[in-house]
């Protein structure tokens, strides 16, 4: 299968390029920049150059791919109802163009967006909400199976850790912790999020592209979530601070963007995901992770 990445020289890309090759698949990376376009080349990958924000720009790439995934996404939290805006907006294009061909697009949500008003209650792959931020690509690439698109979507957790995790949450929460001192967690801590090995998000990733029905929402999580209390303690550990409770009201100050979602109540199963496409989680997950020392050997 000749398949499109977006997003592809990120976090999930370094790794889904290396775990499509290995599969047999060929590879073609959407690259915004010369430095993009070295590092998909560098892992074995065909390069185009475009932006992932201008459809115009890969939209020929998408009708010679056999398959596409979408990962690019802009993280940068400076304004967030835009960045979805932008994603929604390229799903859409992507799916015009495979319109009627049965060729499989996965597309990329998170496991937070069920957290809002569910007072933690455990999230399922068959839990919907009916617009807003993500959701709305979501369930824009479900209803495309209806316009001949085996359109699937990963909800992705929270934390996606690996060593190849540089931008992501749990370095934000190592950098935030640094700063402060403490290593914080709102209220008694118990809230949970779910966690997920990049490698383990990738094969999911590849798995969705050859077997996922369409109108499929899939889990990237390795289990039911971690709480809060306990990643703020393994932080402190390795940096040897103190872990802290804070209030609510304090949170916004000092986790900056991630205060109300720090305090979001996440678990989520993976059990429809594991039954469907026989995926099991195999790499170190999050506790693990932070243990092994490597997201902190550039701050020791």
């Amino acid at each position: 299968m000749r398949v499109f990445v977006t997003g592809a020289s990120g976090h999930i890309g370094s790794a889904l390029i290396p775990e499509l090759l290995a599969a047999g698949h060929q590879v073609v990376g959407l690259a915004r920049s010369d430095a993009a376009a070295a590092a998909v080349a560098e892992r074995g990958a065909e390069a185009h150059r475009g932006d992932a924000t201008d459809p115009d720009s890969f939209l020929d790439a998408v009708a010679a791919a056999d398959g596409v995934v979408h990962l690019a996404y802009d993280h940068s939290f400076t304004d967030m109802a835009a960045a979805a805006a932008a994603d929604l907006r390229t799903v859409r294009a992507i799916g015009e163009r495979l319109a009627g061909t049965g060729k499989p697009l996965v597309a990329t949500s998170g496991t937070l967006l069920l957290a809002f008003g569910s007072d933690g209650a455990l999230g399922f792959e068959h839990d919907t909400r009916p617009g807003g931020s993500r959701i709305d690509v979501e369930n824009a690439v479900v209803a495309m199976a209806a316009e001949g698109v085996r359109g699937s979507v990963v909800r992705l957790a929270p934390l996606v850790h690996s060593d190849l995790d540089h931008h992501g949450f749990a370095p934000i929460m190592i950098r935030i912790a640094r700063e402060k001192g403490v290593a914080a967690y709102v209220g008694d801590g118990t809230n949970r999020w779910p966690a997920v090995n990049t490698r383990d998000a990738a094969r999911l990733y590849r798995l969705a592209l050859e077997s996922a029905p369409g109108g499929t929402r899939l889990h990237a999580v390795e289990g039911e979530g971690v709480p809060l209390r306990t990643i703020a303690e393994t932080i402190a550990q390795r940096l040897g601070i103190p872990a802290v409770s804070i209030e609510p009201e304090q949170a916004d100050e000092h986790f900056g963007f991630l205060g109300p979602l720090v305090q979001l109540d996440n678990p989520t199963s993976a059990e429809a995901t594991r039954k469907l496409l026989d995926w099991k989680p195999e790499h170190p997950d999050l506790i693990a992770d932070l243990e092994a020392g490597h997201y902190f050997r550039t701050q020791d």
